[in-house]
């Protein structure tokens, strides 16, 4: 039986949001479109850049869109400097390798993002596998991610756990039939479990992360 741990990015492994909500507001701000931390949690957070630019520049064709997000994207990760991992991420995934779960990344973010993250927080060479979503025919909140996630590191859906810190996220996770935690990067437990989270979490370190996973994996 194959077991796995399912990880989105941004906001779950590590905290950058507001990282992107100033590059964001850079990107908008041209176009005559304002961006607050409010609006950014409702409309933006863990949605993919096709979904966010159909939302806030629907006045733009197709490509002069994705220019100006991908122009995003580039001012994002020229913002990135150092940054650490949430809280109890080591330890979860010692653990995780101690009973030799699969691990792998499922994110809406442009590859180019993962890669630099994962090295900035050092944990590249214990995430290898990564499932992006531009790369994918649907970004979250279709389940296609997550079902390639399951598909790629052999797991069911019912051996699975997954992290979000998304409303997009958390319901790509739940209609792909995997157990969810939420994490409260951005968002309250009462809206991630309302989105189908089991429980919502400050951090890794919470007990029940890992009482979820021994009942997932022995499933």
């Amino acid at each position: 039986m194959t077991s796995a741990l399912l990880f989105d990015l941004d906001g779950t492994l590590v905290d950058t949001d507001h990282i992107h909500l100033a590059a964001f507001q850079s990107a908008f701000a041209p176009h005559g479109v304002a961006l607050d931390r409010a609006r950014y949690n409702s409309e933006i957070l863990g949605a993919s850049n096709e979904a966010i630019g159909r939302q806030f520049l629907p006045h733009l064709g197709a490509e002069q869109r994705a220019r100006i997000l991908d122009a995003k994207e580039v001012a994002y990760r020229d913002a990135v400097g150092d940054v650490a991992p949430i809280a109890g991420l080591a330890e979860l995934l010692d653990f995780s390798d101690e009973r030799r779960l699969k691990r792998a990344v499922v994110t809406n973010a442009p590859r180019a993002n993962a890669d630099l993250i994962l090295a900035a927080i050092g944990l590249a060479h214990r995430l290898p596998l990564v499932i992006c979503g531009p790369e994918l025919l649907r970004g979250k909140p279709d389940p296609l991610p997550y079902l390639t996630g399951l598909e790629a590191t052999g797991a069911r859906a019912g051996n699975a756990v997954a992290f979000e810190d998304s409303l997009s996220g958390v319901r790509a996770a739940v209609a792909a039939g995997i157990a969810v935690v939420g994490l409260m990067t951005s968002l309250s437990e009462n809206r991630l479990m309302a989105a189908g989270a089991i429980f919502a979490v400050d951090d890794f370190r919470d007990e029940r992360v890992y009482q979820l996973i021994e009942r997932r994996t022995a499933a």
